[in-house]
């Protein structure tokens, strides 16, 4: 149970570009703190986020979930790929948190936030716990998808493409330079580099409609120090699936946050 009654508080962080990056703190009083990233098109507000930062503050874990530059109530343009860019923004709030002697017990993803918090380990390798749920492991999938079967052909001649809502309206743009930034992200080399030490927790949904669970088995094939856990029947979404999913999540950050009470100072 919570050792303090938590507060909700809305909590601004810039990032290296000068953008307000907006997110909601869970406060507990707890100096550890785990910070959760969305997916794309998405914000903090989603149920999966909402729903695991709760779980963490009724432990008396503080949490921390955030919108990504032009998501949400961040600002900033919306970027399609944008993956490095992400990790960027999660470097700005973690360095917020650290800075504030706060310790930052693991780092939670959904979706595409998994990749952001996995390419965030590969890159610098300062966080002892990385959740990637429902992680894409190859970023050439899923393209086509959204885009249509001849979507290189026609940014290379138009030098971007308008993905539209069943209105007709255009939902976001897709230029060029963005898609390449997704094609050049190379999950399987980022995921060589991460360290040993880091802990890995991956979830994945078996029904999931958007990301294959096979993404996830080639994590766990290439991963050192990690562990995997399919949620049976799960979507996506965890649309039915919420509380399982936050059964599988809280004893692994639990865990490592026993871990790093015990660790040498």
């Amino acid at each position: 149970m919570a050792q303090n009654p938590a507060t909700m508080q809305q909590l601004t962080v810039l990032n290296k570009h000068g953008e307000k990056l907006v997110g909601i703190l869970h406060e507990t009083g707890s100096m550890e703190i785990v910070v959760l990233c969305h997916g794309f098109q998405s914000s903090k507000e989603t149920r999966t986020l909402s729903n695991l930062a709760v779980t963490l503050e009724n432990e008396g874990i503080s949490a921390f979930r955030f919108d990504f530059a032009g998501n949400g109530e961040s600002e900033g343009l919306f970027q399609y790929g944008n993956y490095c860019r992400e990790a960027e923004d999660l470097r700005s709030v973690i360095e917020h948190f650290t800075g504030a002697k706060r310790t930052i017990v693991a780092i939670l993803g959904h979706s595409k936030g998994g990749n952001v918090v996995l390419l965030y380990a590969s890159k610098y390798h300062d966080i002892q716990a990385v959740v990637n749920v429902s992680g894409r492991y190859d970023l050439k999938r899923g393209i086509e998808e959204r885009l249509g079967k001849d979507f290189l052909e026609r940014i290379t001649k138009d030098g971007f493409i308008d993905v539209k809502r069943s209105t007709g309206e255009v939902n976001y743009r897709v230029t060029k330079e963005s898609l390449m930034d997704r094609l050049n992200t190379d999950m399987h080399e980022a995921c060589l580099s991460i360290d040993e030490g880091c802990r890995l927790l991956t979830v994945h949904g078996s029904t999931d409609e958007v990301i294959p669970v096979e993404d996830a088995l080639a994590f766990a094939k290439i991963i050192p120090n990690h562990r995997l856990h399919i949620i049976e029947g799960a979507d996506h979404r965890y649309s039915s699936h919420q509380a399982e999913l936050a059964s599988v999540v809280l004893p692994f950050v639990k865990e490592c946050l026993r871990l790093a009470k015990d660790a040498p100072k």
